[in-house]
């Protein structure tokens, strides 16, 4: 067991089970929540963390649990990691705003510098640099339509874009998202994902990615025209969807369709992005080339900031004063992101998300050989899900992952759960994790499965 320093105080790197999860003092909380907070704001697990780093969160009944979730996404380079929390702190003793639309400053041009350096593809690029995943796909879709004067979006089944009124008619799944906040925006269409765990078993043979491809390029020509569409939009690995890895080929074939087409091709790497695959982005796995490329979570260590990269003819067809927001690359948050990108650039933390998917994926595979309602295995790198399915078919089991997600929480693991039909357990852990505590870990969610499967 090693320890972490978190605000000056040892963090012991164990899971620790002090009362039942959640505890007095949460239930404290969360009942003035209740009085205080909308109820539209839900939570996975109501244990309230006062403390956080390595692969631990610490709650205010003294409990330590696991993390398996970094906030979605967002804690990659490690809660409170002290690159960032060194890089915050300093632009928070100087100064904490003056919206670079009024003054600019510094930061906001390096961390665009090291966005259009880090970001896939050799041309020149350019950076606008925003507050939340939504955000920057929607602003990716408003460049993509200044640019080609045309107004169709196509996105995919199972996506996940946002909660704004554009990216909600992008998302796909209706509840919680969408359900009763309609009407959406228009001039959205959804085509076939590549899905190679359903595409397969549902045709009997093997759906490649070129094949899959072809689908929404037919799609997309018979129903929309390829020549009025502005955007195609896509998570190189779903998130919300399910953790959906597309099949070889897949995502060559539409960037190749999109540029013969004159089409903008947007990469969503909002929860993808920044080392969380064992590559600085998912794009780079089948090495294609977004357009534009969307980024969040992972990209400033916690704080709030998102970004829209691209080609910088498309960026540039948008004149000054159309694009940005008050808070749009808050100078704490550019330090912060400055910081984690020191951090994943620096601190082994691309070869470590590999032995952390590696790990994970071995103690799924062994599971699986005894419990085959782990229907499949998927992911790259840290972004690791299982599929839980009915034993003996391909129906969702989204029961099981429920009971199981609830059965970790109690004994100190959070999961979190996803996927379109519910059925999808996901990890996520911060790539500062040790070995010891995902071993652990697991060892809940071997005990878990064998007390509800027998």
């Amino acid at each position: 067991m090693t320890a972490l320093e978190i605000g000056g105080e040892a963090l012991p790197q164990e899971r620790k089970i002090v009362t039942e999860i959640p505890g007095p003092k949460s239930r404290e909380i969360e009942a003035r929540r209740s009085t205080a907070v909308a109820t539209g704001v839900g939570s996975s697990l109501p244990a309230y963390v006062v403390a956080a780093g390595g692969g631990i969160l610490k709650d205010v009944d003294g409990n330590q649990l696991i993390d398996l979730g970094s906030g979605i996404a967002v804690t990659t380079a490690g809660n409170a990691n002290p690159r960032v929390v060194k890089a915050a702190t300093e632009q928070l003793e100087a100064f904490t705003h003056t919206c670079f639309m009024v003054n600019p400053y510094e930061s906001y041009v390096e961390v665009a510098e090291a966005l259009n350096r880090l970001t896939p593809g050799d041309h020149e690029k350019r950076t606008v640099l925003l507050n939340s995943g939504a955000e920057a796909v929607e602003n990716a879709v408003k460049i993509a339509r200044a640019h080609t004067n045309r107004d169709a979006v196509v996105v995919f089944d199972h996506a996940y874009h946002g909660r704004t009124n554009l990216t909600m008619a992008m998302t796909a799944k209706a509840h919680p998202y969408k359900a009763g906040f309609g009407p959406f925006a228009g001039e959205v269409y959804r085509a076939p994902m590549s899905y190679p765990f359903r595409d397969n078993d549902a045709a009997g043979t093997k759906v490649s990615g070129e094949e899959a491809a072809k689908r929404v390029m037919t799609m997309i020509d018979k129903q929309i025209g390829a020549e009025n569409v502005a955007a195609i939009v896509i998570e190189p690995i779903q998130g919300e969807g399910g953790f959906i890895v597309p099949a070889e080929g897949f995502l060559p074939t539409l960037v190749e369709y999109a540029r013969e087409n004159g089409i903008v091709f947007v990469a969503d790497e909002v929860q993808a992005g920044f080392a969380r695959t064992g590559k600085m982005f998912a794009s780079e796995w089948e090495e294609i080339v977004p357009d534009l490329i969307t980024t969040a979570k992972g990209i400033a260590g916690g704080l709030p900031l998102s970004a829209v990269t691209g080609r910088a003819e498309i960026m540039d067809s948008v004149g000054p004063g159309r694009l940005g927001g008050t808070y749009g690359g808050n100078p704490t948050a550019c330090a912060a992101a400055l910081g984690a990108i020191e951090a994943y650039e620096n601190d082994g933390l691309l070869e470590r998300a590999t032995q952390i998917g590696e790990l994970i994926t071995d103690r799924l595979v062994k599971l699986q050989d005894t419990y085959p309602e782990i229907g499949d295995i998927r992911g790259r790198g840290a972004m690791v899900a299982a599929e839980f399915v009915k034993r003996d078919s391909i129906d969702p089991n989204p029961e099981l992952v429920k009971d199981l997600a609830a059965y970790a929480a109690k004994n100190g693991v959070l999961v979190l759960t996803t996927g379109t039909f519910g059925n999808v357990l996901r990890f996520l852990p911060p790539l500062t994790i040790s070995d010891e505590l995902l071993n652990d870990a697991f060892d809940v969610l071997e005990a878990g499965l064998a007390e509800l499967l027998g």
